[in-house]
């Protein structure tokens, strides 16, 4: 899965990682909001790794979680999904709207192996001071460069320069 290569989603190991996401999913999700913790003590042990001042509203979904870091300040607003199959990274300052969805799974086209659960993964990066526009959607293996913009509902398909503000499905670059 790591490599990149084709795998079963069925896997037992994976099973056994989705269910300890699943867990402490549920613990983020149902807790009292503590507004001396900016990052759920469940999150913040099941993460790869995070950085300080990091805040991740309710509800909130992931895979396996396992896959996802955080630089420091980050902010997802309520209902944003990381489907973490390969590693998630997402840097310093930046800012998800509600409902953003970042998928990092490709299925297999052949119908009797996507029925076997087969597929790849592919990371998604996101830089330092990225704001995600509501209900946007990052498609496996794109990078969002520094300081860019993706627009509300976009579906970003290729990787974002830094600096710049995309749009639309898919989404495109903003005429300056």
């Amino acid at each position: 899965m790591q490599a990149g290569d084709w795998y079963s989603c069925r896997d037992p190991e994976l099973e056994a990682l989705q269910h300890n996401a699943r867990c402490a999913l549920h613990l983020h999700n149902t807790a009292a909001p503590d507004p001396g913790c900016a990052l759920s003590p469940a999150l913040s042990n099941l993460f790869a790794d995070h950085g300080a001042g990091c805040f991740i509203e309710t509800p909130f979904h992931c895979a396996y979680g396992i896959n996802i870091t955080l630089g420091s300040n980050v902010y997802l607003n309520a209902g944003c999904t990381i489907l973490d199959t390969a590693p998630v990274r997402i840097g310093d300052r930046s800012m998800l709207g509600p409902g953003v969805q970042i998928y990092c799974a490709q299925h297999h086209k052949d119908t009797s192996l996507r029925a076997q659960g087969m597929e790849r993964a592919s990371p998604v990066t996101l830089g330092t001071d990225v704001w995600i526009g509501g209900g946007a959607i990052l498609m496996p293996g794109v990078t969002i460069g520094n300081g860019a913009i993706v627009g509300a509902g976009s579906v970003v398909l290729r990787d974002v320069p830094s600096g710049t503000t995309v749009v639309g499905n898919p989404a495109r670059k903003l005429p300056r």
